[in-house]
């Protein structure tokens, strides 16, 4: 091997990849999920979320009926069930503290010269106090001030440098469509929370002003619920679940396998912090999974590599085996030799690739970090015993059969090779 490093090198290359590769699915696996967790406790950990829900069949039950809603609401169907009266009724449960709805719309906001098209997001004057989103400068609407549908207005910081820049604009007068609101407060920096959450770029109205001046509408998207005790968060949905079917009149099907209530007919869907947490993580580890399955394939093309130089060496090293043999060497002794070099090779590749592994797996944190991606860079114990051992696994594997052969050879036969 030490007299062909080329060859011996491209033998260790499958290797070295696959290993390499299982490091960087394991730490983008581990970097994914707390980035996840992140974002949702950035919502809060204490909180229930009702969101509106498309009715599905009976056929549709579980994921399938998920999927189907989630498809008619991207479709363009609306659910006008969800009120801010169904908010005041779970507000006098137990476990809920305090609750805020949630709207959204799209306009045109204009000061001076300066117009962009904006997200509007309507809340009540709660949501300040429920959610993580703090104020810079100025101050948030009061209840008294939605309840009137006044014309205030609390803008995100990208929003207030892109039409004011470095001057104030708390106190001045901006027009969204057709009516002009006065600019109360600015909220504090935040970052994109997801795909289309970019809180920064938001405009806040009461929520009753967003509805009844911009959207002539009367309900909600989704309703957030603070809890006493998050211990409770499953009762407490179960509780919201009962209350809102009542107020929406639903009767819901029961299925016969279980003597449960299924959710197919229900407008709304019940959301814990932990069940969202617990689901994101099945999900990012079914990933995981599933991408070490594809490098599996590169370990298995480097095994066959491993295997190909060890026939080599064998076809090579002929004379040198039946010399061993007819001095004493038994068929076990051979099959060590073999077996042996080929862990070594195996192993040898391994530790190279944990270490490159490891090395552009800090590389991607670092870059993802200077992008403003909250990626923490981090490498789970089990990552290298799975690497290690499965690479290990490759070596006795492929090397088996060229060992074998090796051991299997006549003596007489072998010599005569020289």
């Amino acid at each position: 091997m030490a007299s062909n490093k080329v060859r011996t090198f491209l033998t260790l290359l499958g290797i070295i990849i696959g290993v390499t590769s299982i490091m960087i699915v394991f730490s983008a696996g581990q970097a994914v999920n707390g980035l996840l967790n992140s974002q949702i406790s950035s919502f809060g950990t204490n909180i229930v979320e009702t969101e509106v829900k498309v009715p599905t069949d009976k056929k549709k039950s579980g994921t399938s009926g998920e999927i189907s809603s989630a498809v008619s609401l991207s479709m363009g169907t609306q659910i006008t069930t969800l009120t801010l009266a169904d908010m005041d009724k779970i507000d006098q449960l137990d476990n809920v503290i305090d609750s805020y709805g949630a709207i959204l719309g799209q306009n045109q906001i204009t000061f001076a010269d300066q117009r962009k098209t904006i997200t509007l997001f309507g809340a009540n004057a709660s949501f300040i106090n429920i959610d993580q989103s703090k104020i810079a400068e100025g101050r948030f609407f009061t209840d008294a001030e939605d309840r009137s549908l006044a014309k205030v207005a609390v803008i995100g910081s990208k929003v207030k440098t892109a039409l004011f820049g470095d001057s104030d604009a708390v106190g001045a007068q901006v027009k969204i469509g057709n009516l002009k609101y006065e600019v109360i407060g600015v909220m504090k920096e935040r970052g994109a929370a997801g795909a289309g959450l970019d809180f920064d770029s938001y405009v806040y109205l009461p929520i009753r002003t967003l509805q009844k001046r911009v959207l002539g509408i009367n309900y909600v998207l989704y309703l957030v619920s603070q809890l006493k005790d998050p211990e409770q968060s499953d009762a407490t949905a179960q509780a919201i679940t009962g209350l809102l079917r009542d107020s929406h009149h639903i009767t819901p099907d029961i299925d016969p396998a279980t003597g449960q209530a299924t959710t197919n007919k229900d407008d709304f869907r019940i959301t814990t912090m932990q069940e969202m947490i617990k689901t994101l993580s099945t999900v990012t580890n079914a990933m995981t999974i599933l991408l070490l399955a594809i490098v599996a394939i590169s370990l298995i093309v480097g095994g066959v590599g491993i295997m190909n130089i060890m026939y080599v060496i064998v076809s090579e090293r002929t004379a040198e085996i039946g010399l061993r043999k007819a001095v004493g060497a038994r068929y076990a002794d051979i099959m060590g030799q073999f077996l042996t070099e080929s862990v070594l090779v195996t192993f040898v590749a391994t530790i190279i690739g944990v270490i490159l592994g490891v090395l552009v797996s800090w590389l991607i944190s670092v870059g993802a970090t200077s992008q403003g991606i909250d990626w923490q860079f981090g490498l789970p114990f089990y990552s290298f015993i799975v690497a290690i051992a499965f690479s290990l696994l490759c070596g006795i594997a492929f090397g088996l059969m060229p060992a074998r052969k090796a051991a299997r050879l006549d003596p007489i036969v072998a010599l005569r090779n020289e």
